[in-house]
């Protein structure tokens, strides 16, 4: 029997992963819109901030537990809801959620998701959050809000950033397309790897399970447009629940959806699938966090691969940060062990950053935390500390 690979950091998933996936599933999950140079981007940028050590500070009483929205959860870390997760592997929306019950952290179900949101609810209980796309109209799209708050849902992620699904390359070049055509190509590429092949045909071919009622109205190069400020205030009057609204990048929107009354903004950039020519969404959060004030809920994602990645988000501004591609790498890699073993990777390093730079609660995490060499000269006293972006929880 093969002994199941070991998964120490996102790299070693995303290899496993690119072994083990045909090359068109592969390339849907790792690529993003143009050059991909905003993916990159977005990744990079992360290794140009550095945290600031801290000796002989009392960190022996650690606890990565984070409250955020009412809620207590095990780490400031969450799920990020993605469409069509059954692709990485048969069963991964299960596996992701019996992950994230057992470290108590939310998990987004995708409007595009290849689960239903009874399923979900099943396997996730309370910490499952729906994500809702603009359909085919508003009456539609609040259909299938309405219907996930029947089911349960008490957190809706409204995701307001592809008007317009931008060109992925990748998927051009692979003829990948949503409802699935069989070409020349992708039958050797399947074929060429027949463990996926045949434990997709056994499990059933993943299709969007969240649109409306009959699954028959998904068009994934629809335009949503119409996710625009009079709709947003609707589902605000609509939605008694939870409200957040995902793929804000700029000030003046997340004031404007903070007047509102969304009970959270979530910056992304999509994680590069969106605009190529994006800044980094790291870049972004503080001079959101500057505009919406230190109190306002922030989550954040687009481009994490680590824990000290979380640490440098939260320091920046986030409040909750959330994971997308790792998760499906560690799911393609070695199923639900492997996303067990990465979640284990990301939450150690957390524990480890935090008594690196002397800190043992994520709500004491924040700008004091990042090394610059401004802030030395402006606070030689290091007792004083600068007060952080965000307010204590």
């Amino acid at each position: 029997m093969a002994q199941r690979p070991k998964i120490y950091a996102t790299e070693d998933a995303r290899l496993l992963a690119r072994k083990r996936l045909p090359r068109l599933i592969f390339d849907f999950i790792d690529g993003a819109a143009g050059r991909e140079v905003g993916a990159r981007r977005n990744e990079a940028r992360f290794d140009e901030f550095l945290l600031q050590p801290r000796a002989m500070a009392e960190i022996g009483t650690r606890s990565t537990a984070t409250r955020f929205l009412g809620r207590e959860y095990g780490l400031p870390l969450g799920i990020a809801p993605m469409g069509m997760c059954n692709l990485s592997r048969a069963g991964a929306d299960a596996h992701i959620a019996h992950v994230a019950t057992e470290r108590n952290m939310p998990v987004g179900l995708s409007s595009a998701g290849s689960s239903s949101m009874a399923e979900m609810r099943d396997w996730a209980g309370d910490l499952a959050w729906f994500q809702l796309y603009f359909g085919q109209s508003a009456e539609a799209s609040f259909a299938v809000a309405d219907r996930a708050r029947d089911a349960g849902f008490d957190t809706l992620v409204l995701t307001v950033d592809v008007p317009e699904v931008s060109r992925r390359i990748r998927d051009q070049q692979n003829g990948f397309n949503v409802p699935f055509r069989m070409t020349r190509r992708a039958f050797m590429d399947l074929a060429l790897h027949p463990r996926w092949s045949l434990s997709t045909l056994i499990h059933g071919v993943p299709k969007p399970r969240n649109f409306a009622s009959d699954n028959k109205t998904f068009d994934r190069k629809a335009s949503r447009a119409g996710a625009d400020w009079g709709f947003l205030q609707a589902l605000r009057d609509r939605w008694t629940g939870k409200l957040i609204v995902k793929g804000i990048t700029s000030p003046m929107d997340a004031t404007r959806v903070q007047r509102i009354g969304a009970d959270a903004v979530y910056v992304s950039t999509h994680g590069g699938r969106q605009l190529d020519s994006a800044p980094p969404a790291i870049d972004l959060l503080p001079i959101i966090r500057t505009a919406v004030g230190p109190e306002y809920p922030l989550l954040f994602d687009s481009g994490v691969r680590n824990g000290e990645d979380v640490v440098k988000a939260l320091a920046l501004g986030a409040d909750f940060v959330m994971l997308g591609r790792p998760v499906l790498y560690a799911l393609a890699a070695a199923g639900q062990a492997g996303l067990r073993q990465l979640i284990g990777c990301f939450a150690e390093d957390i524990d480890l950053a935090m008594a690196q730079i002397g800190v043992s609660r994520i709500d004491d995490i924040g700008t004091n935390n990042l090394f610059t060499a401004e802030q030395h000269s402006l606070h030689p006293d290091t007792t004083q500390r600068p007060m952080p972006l965000k307010a204590a929880n």
